[in-house]
């Protein structure tokens, strides 16, 4: 039966709403497929506004995977602002894609994909405009499989209760190999109701199923351990790795949206993975081993991707784009290429340490010349060698007076605070670091014109990372701190000035190491928060640190721990941690040995240089590094005739 769609209701909102055509749809690239020639139809989410949410890698390549599929459909659908809310509550119009508008609720899987914590609320809004039950154990066959990925859903404790399954890992061949198993379950006529079907993708050992694991907790509110409650059920669920990149040269066709977005390009991702071993870093750390995309296959994304779409810049994507073996070969090669159309280039921010004035160039020639970012995260030689950010001064001030010698005028200098160990001298010295740069800046370039932004955030502790045992600093604590350096930096008369400076308090910081370290007794506190007008915690605007305090001081103390047991308490070796049973390829005997050398200031190298550090990914994943070069080149498009 085909499914109708709400557009006919959803267009007489939109007059009364801000931003109507984010909800519109039609987008060039975009996909609508007959409903009834497909057997296994997803809806998409990103838990965020469409301005987020629609530039989206992950979301992208999995709706073009699935679409490329026979007889799979795949739609997207995005949070909805409070406005639209109001009026889709009053009028009863449900949740929808904005694909072919069909109600969320009558897909079989609706797959969310969560970059942070602080979207689950708007999952819960979602899940309630929809007309499914905010508790997996109250669904029936009827209602969607409701799937958690991205890189919070390493650790999914939190919102056990509100999902049915989460993947780990590459999503590509993953929502295949789901899809498959959802078409026999409908195809045998769904025999053994929605339990079967859970405990069929339980079994591929790949997909966690929270309802399966009970957990037992000790006295002191402790996890004592997880076991499942099934037979035939793993102990412990593996995440998924697409090893060659270049066979999923997605998205092919990218999205162009109607409505403004925070990204306004083409993006490319260029590798995937991370071996430098910053200790915070969790995507550097869940996102192992490296893997490169071909010079040839880069250069064939960008041509079908620019052609498909029309975008004037490519974005070179990666967690550290400047590392990739033969960067300076892709970016001249791009850059000769496109210098005709004025195609410019982007890198995220960029490492000290890899910078060269030929790649920045290279990147900029065909476009414009925006600042430089730069990440030191650290202010001190010494919290640098605690995290295993390995740049000294000198190179930093090296390397910005590289730039400024070279024409740059601006330059972005991020910071974390409130890494292990740090104290107030490690966060002061931030300010000496971005005096030297400006000073450098003006010696160089002939100039007093010289500007630097110090832009701060806040250090939540992750899963899977080495710091995972560490304590985190409080808000209090982060706000005198930063307060310390702003002064310092507003009270320099001879370049304070010249130093631009952002930060964010600690409050948000809290709430989100409640939620990346939470285990299953968080849902009541996000259960309470969302019924309480909780909404869009990524955003300040809405975001209430009061309320999330609230609600965690009455839903917590009856399991005898507060929010500081979960965010400002250390942890121990022997303590089970609540996504232990997920295995991100890392051995915790390796990531227990990197906090001790934290805490000794040891640092290590990269592991793509150096001999193997045994961090237990490639043995146990089976998989391997893969690094170039190729030796091929990046040739210019010849016209045929």
């Amino acid at each position: 039966m085909p499914v109708e769609s709400v557009f006919p209701r959803l267009e007489a909102l939109l007059p009364h709403v801000q931003k109507p055509i984010q909800y519109v749809g039609g987008e060039l690239n975009s996909t609508v497929k007959d409903w009834d020639e497909c057997d296994v139809r997803w809806a998409l989410m990103y838990p965020d506004a469409y301005e987020v949410g629609l530039p989206n890698q992950g979301v992208m390549i999995l709706y073009e995977v699935l679409n490329e599929r026979e007889g799979v459909l795949a739609e997207r659908t995005y949070s909805v602002w409070p406005d639209l809310e109001k009026l889709m509550r009053e009028n009863n119009v449900p949740q929808f894609t904005v694909d072919g508008h069909r109600p969320v609720g009558a897909f079989d899987v609706l797959g969310v994909s969560f970059s942070t914590e602080l979207g689950y609320t708007n999952l819960l809004t979602a899940l309630e405009l929809s007309d499914v039950p905010l508790e997996s154990k109250d669904r029936t066959e009827d209602h969607p499989i409701v799937m958690a990925g991205g890189h919070a859903a390493f650790n999914p404790e939190p919102i056990a209760d509100f999902i049915d399954v989460a993947v780990i890992g590459d999503g590509e061949q993953a929502v295949l190999e789901v899809s498959e198993i959802i078409r026999a379950w409908k195809q045998e006529g769904r025999a053994g109701g929605r339990d079967e079907l859970l405990l069929r993708l339980a079994k591929t050992g790949g997909v966690y199923v929270p309802r399966f694991y009970d957990v037992e907790y000790l006295p002191d509110g402790r996890i004592s351990r997880v076991v499942p409650n099934r037979s035939g059920v793993p102990w412990r669920v593996s995440k998924h790795t697409v090893m060659d990149l270049d066979e999923w040269p997605y998205p092919k066709q990218p999205l162009v949206p109607l409505a403004e977005t925070v990204h306004e390009r083409m993006s490319v991702e260029i590798f995937r993975g991370c071996t430098r071993g910053c200790r915070f870093c969790q995507a550097g750390m869940i996102t192992r081993p490296v893997r490169e995309r071909s010079i040839t296959g880069i250069g064939e994304m960008v041509d079908k991707g620019l052609k498909n779409t029309g975008f004037e810049e490519v974005g070179l994507l990666s967690l550290s784009s400047a590392d990739h073996s033969e960067i300076g070969d892709v970016a001249k090669g791009l850059a000769d290429r496109y210098e005709e159309d004025k195609i410019g280039l982007s890198l995220p921010s960029t490492r000290v340490d890899a910078f060269n004035i030929d790649l920045a160039n290279e990147l900029t020639r065909n476009g414009r010349r925006s600042g430089l970012t730069f990440a030191p995260e650290g202010g001190s030689e010494r919290i640098r060698k605690v995290i295993n950010k390995m740049v000294s001064e000198e190179d930093l001030i090296r390397t910005v007076a590289t730039a400024y010698g070279n024409g740059w005028r601006q330059v972005k200098l991020y910071f974390m605070c409130g890494l292990p160990t740090e104290t107030d001298e490690d966060v002061l010295q931030i300010g000496d670091m971005a005096v030297n740069v400006i000073a450098k800046g003006r010696e160089v370039a002939k100039s007093n014109d010289i500007r630097a932004t110090v832009s701060i955030g806040g250090f939540v502790p992750k899963p899977h990372t080495p710091f995972q045992w560490a304590p985190q600093l409080s808000a209090e604590d982060t706000d005198a701190r930063l307060t310390k350096l702003r002064d310092k930096i507003r009270g320099d008369k001879k370049y304070g000035r010249s130093i631009g400076f952002r930060y964010h308090d600690g409050k948000p910081g809290i709430v989100e190491g409640l939620l990346s370290r939470g285990d299953r007794r968080v849902g009541a506190v996000i259960r309470e928060v969302y019924e309480r007008g909780g909404r869009f915690d990524g955003w300040r605007e809405y975001f209430s640190y009061d309320l999330w305090m609230e609600c965690a001081d009455k839903a917590l103390p009856e399991y005898g721990v507060d929010v500081d047991w979960y965010t400002t308490r250390e942890r121990t070796y022997e303590e089970v941690l609540p996504w232990d049973h997920l295995d991100s390829g890392l051995d915790k005997d390796w990531l227990w040995e990197d906090w001790q050398d934290a805490l000794d200031e040891t640092e290590v190298e990269d592991c793509r240089w150096t001999p193997c550090f045994d961090c237990g990914v490639c043995p146990q994943m089976d998989t391997e590094i893969q690094v170039g070069p190729t030796g091929k080149k990046l040739l210019p498009l010849s016209v045929v005739k």
